[in-house]
């Protein structure tokens, strides 16, 4: 939820009450959302996510399109599926990891939108905040804009490409794909440096999600943070290691369905 005044749109976070905006309709017909075709409504609350006049909003939508508060997010998305909502958020690529999300992600459930990273191309700021990087600028509209490498698109709205294959040419070769020391799979350090000819399980980094089609390959499970327990009782290793490398950093575990 929003705190905003009712002569403008951009929070300035001075009021105890929140708000929403309610769009009317194109009023104008020009097929652009104008400030006098949306309604300001007040909250009786602070706007908390979690409280009743809010959940009640949220029984109302069809589709939630918002970026949730990064030390929230694992509760808000978990409220998302509670009320069986389709979504389109914004979150650090960190979240992937994360048991809750990583669990959607598996079951198919959820999955990474059309780009990530440097592929969302940034977030209007206000004007006192700061231009900072090497892809922050100011568009022809005169909005400032941060852009960032660390975010993605979570969604369980489908699209074409999340069921496109991804095209493998590399064979399996052992001394180009080593096999953990300590797990039973091989490494791969890129994505489309995925073998074509292997059938056991893989460790690919976590950015093969934004290309991962669940009919071509089967998620197994992520490392550093293993969630599942081995047939014998015993936990999988918190660190996948490589003999005389540096460990590598987190892993998706897959298989080729189609081998």
């Amino acid at each position: 939820m929003l705190q905003k005044s009712r002569n403008e749109l951009v929070s300035e976070n001075k009021s105890e009450q929140a708000i929403y905006l309610e769009y009317t309709g194109d009023k104008n017909g020009n097929n652009v959302p104008d400030v006098n075709e949306i309604g300001i409504k007040k909250l009786k609350g602070d706007g908390d996510f979690r409280s009743k006049e809010c959940i009640e909003l949220l029984k109302q939508a069809d589709i939630v399109v918002t970026n949730p508060p990064f030390s929230l997010f694992r509760e808000y998305v978990a409220q998302l599926i509670e009320y069986d909502k389709k979504f389109l958020i914004i979150g650090n690529i960190n979240a992937i990891s994360y048991k809750e999300i990583f669990k959607l992600i598996k079951e198919n459930k959820a999955w990474l939108g059309m780009n990530m990273g440097r592929g969302i191309s940034g977030f209007i700021v206000p004007k006192h905040y700061e231009l900072y990087g090497s892809e922050a600028r100011v568009d022809e509209n005169g909005n400032r804009i941060v852009a960032t490498n660390n975010c993605l698109w979570l969604t369980n709205l489908d699209n074409s490409k999340r069921h496109e294959d991804i095209i493998l040419y590399k064979k399996y070769r052992p001394e180009e794909f080593p096999t953990y020391e300590n797990y039973n799979a091989i490494n791969v350090d890129k994505t489309k440096d995925i073998p074509m000819n292997y059938s056991g399980e893989m460790g690919v980094p976590i950015t093969f999600l934004h290309y991962y089609n669940p009919d071509q390959f089967e998620i197994i499970d992520i490392n550093p943070h293993f969630f599942t327990i081995v047939e014998k009782g015993l936990p999988k290793p918190s660190q996948l290691k490589i003999t005389g490398q540096k460990d590598p950093y987190a892993r998706i575990l897959i298989k080729n369905k189609k081998i």
